[in-house]
């Protein structure tokens, strides 16, 4: 899949730069009886004081219901439409069983409309099936992996993702996330062959600040910019550096290791992902 730049006819369109969607399905619409309607919160919480700064407004949108577990096992789904999703950055494929029954998944990538996948024990490693981690090709990329058996996919989701699978030790995988951390998980859980659709989603910029406004993001106001009342890197005469970066709260923001050093799935972790930090 492609990007696509615009001529500068608006001085939006000028730096622009959109993913070319041809993967989607031209005319699909949402299924309705897989739609919910989430209240958008504008960052207030259940008192209504607001606990997230710089959130609100947007565009309305409605949630689709995304099937993680892919639990209907040895029957065949076939896909029927690639579909937007404005909740994630991947791509849903809408998929039909035997019986009649639609579900939302996540859209591998190169997945094509009328392709049949399958989900369980014995299943062949095709791109879009669903695997136990013990029946997984090593060498080969995986996304919506489970933490748990029967969970449901809770690692490797958003667009262009992929989790390579390194080995087997005793009764777990060991996999080598995107982000370069290699950890261990049961055997039992599942994992979905191939990597997560719209790969180039990385490269799209939204040109202006209106299209950030459509998305629910208000302006952001540098910390710099404040006075000393409001936040810690505030104050000071003329254009003052701020100091060491720091948090609202006073915390340092830069190098700071913010992982429970007490939990228990630290012991699953062969390698922690590599960082910039020394």
């Amino acid at each position: 899949m492609a990007v696509k730049k615009y001529n500068p006819l608006t001085p939006g369109l000028r730096f622009r730069v959109d993913v070319a969607k041809t993967e989607l399905t031209k005319g699909a619409k949402p299924e309705k009886s897989l739609l919910l309607t989430l209240r958008n919160t504008g960052g207030r919480n259940n008192d209504g004081r607001r606990t997230m700064r710089y959130r609100g407004g947007g565009h309305k949108r409605r949630y689709r219901i995304i099937d993680f577990k892919r639990d209907r096992e040895n029957e065949p789904a076939t896909v029927q439409s690639i579909q937007y999703d404005p909740y994630r950055t991947a791509f849903i494929a809408l998929v039909t069983y035997p019986d009649g029954e639609k579900r939302y998944i996540l859209a591998p990538q190169g997945i094509q409309v009328g392709q049949q996948l399958l989900s369980g024990r014995g299943v062949p490693p095709e791109n879009g099936n669903c695997l136990y981690l013990s029946e997984v090709p090593l060498g080969a990329f995986v996304h919506n992996i489970e933490m748990h058996p029967g969970a449901g996919g809770a690692l490797v989701r958003s667009a262009g993702a992929g989790a390579i699978m390194l080995g087997r030790e005793d009764r777990y995988a060991v996999l080598k996330m995107p982000s370069g951390e290699v950890r261990r998980i049961l055997l039992t859980c599942k994992a979905t062959m191939g990597t997560v659709s719209n790969a180039d989603h990385n490269l799209e910029v939204l040109g202006k600040a209106g299209r950030s406004r459509w998305r629910g993001r208000r302006p952001r106001t540098r910390a710099v910019a404040m006075n000393p009342i409001d936040h810690p890197m505030g104050g000071g005469e003329g254009r003052a550096s701020g100091g060491h970066p720091r948090s609202r709260k006073g915390l340092k923001a830069k190098g700071a290791k913010t992982r429970n050093h007490k939990k228990q799935s630290n012991a699953l972790i062969i390698s922690r992902r590599k960082t910039t930090n020394k």
